[in-house]
């Protein structure tokens, strides 16, 4: 009986600091920190990351951005804004923060490493779920689409 009693106290302490973590999520103002201690120095912009790409497979450092959608549920991954093309996906280093919904819109600073890699279809559904894509427009993606992913350390909200 104890253990049971144990479980659920665990499970409920588990489940209220998941929603917590929500919650503390600061608002995207200009000079706000998620993630590691960064700041806007050496930023590089993200058509120069795409010209950079094209000579190497990763990129180690700072990108500039504008972004223009986070997801909905609980801020795990945002995309910036790309010139002709689809946005960039940036998810945050082992999970360890999240984005507010009021940074689409804002310029960000994002340190990390940036690959070019091929997104599975699973993927790529799963993503445009998070977005609060309608049903009719994930069952559209059917193929796999070779693009640039940044895993970030840390964000900084620039404008």
């Amino acid at each position: 009986m104890k253990k049971i009693v144990l479980f659920f106290a665990l499970a409920f302490a588990v489940t209220n600091l998941s929603f917590a973590q929500q919650k503390d999520i600061p608002a995207a103002k200009p000079g706000v920190k998620y993630g590691k201690e960064i700041s806007a120095t050496n930023a590089i912009s993200v058509a120069k990351l795409e010209k950079e790409l094209t000579q190497k497979n990763a990129f180690n450092g700072k990108i500039s951005g504008k972004v223009v959608e986070v997801c909905k549920k609980k801020g795990c991954f945002m995309t910036l804004q790309r010139d002709g093309e689809e946005p960039i996906t940036v998810r945050f280093k082992d999970y360890g923060f999240f984005m507010p919904a009021d940074i689409v819109g804002k310029t960000v600073v994002v340190e990390g490493i940036a690959k070019k890699k091929e997104v599975s279809v699973a993927s790529l559904q799963h993503a445009a779920k998070d977005l609060g894509k309608s049903q009719s427009e994930i069952d559209q993606i059917t193929q796999p689409k070779k693009d640039i992913s940044i895993i970030a350390d840390g964000v900084l909200v620039v404008k």
